[in-house]
């Protein structure tokens, strides 16, 4: 229900926007300054999007927490669908994502919403023998077997 809210109400905020800023301004001017907008945008995308993927590259290489990399990732990257959307709105919103506080600020509203139960990794045998691993297996007659074609007999 929300997203069609949000496919309704966000387009027209950005035909309003459009007017009042073209007739303050004047066609050009606004064309131009979408056009600016989406360049400048695709730059700060480019870097904060490397610079994140650094930060969860060194969270996994260092078995940390990569919830936070992972999350900051994908709002800079709807920053950066939202920065190539062409209008006023949605430039501000994509330009907000892309700051650091505004992204810690949605995380934390993320995160207390978001329940984590631990995992295990290698594994997931018996924590009291770690050197058992369960398995099934299946006893195959020689003779049975035929050959694969791949070796000699």
């Amino acid at each position: 229900m929300w997203l069609l809210i949000a496919f309704i109400i966000v387009p027209l905020i950005e035909i309003a926007l459009f007017i009042e800023v073209g007739g303050a301004i004047g066609l050009w001017p606004t064309l131009a300054v979408v056009v600016l907008t989406a360049v400048i945008g695709t730059a700060l995308l480019r870097r904060q999007g490397l610079a994140e993927m650094n930060r969860l590259r060194a969270a996994l290489d260092g078995h940390g927490d990569p919830s936070a990399p992972l999350v900051h990732g994908a709002m800079i990257l709807f920053a950066g669908a939202l920065l190539l959307t062409p209008g006023f709105f949605t430039d501000a919103v994509g330009f907000a994502l892309l700051l650091p506080p505004v992204r810690n600020f949605v995380f934390a509203q993320i995160r207390e919403r978001i329940v984590v139960h631990g995992t295990r990794g290698g594994d997931g045998g018996n924590p009291a023998r770690p050197d058992i691993i369960e398995g099934d297996y299946e006893t195959i007659d020689p003779a049975e077997r035929g050959t694969s074609g791949w070796t000699r007999h």
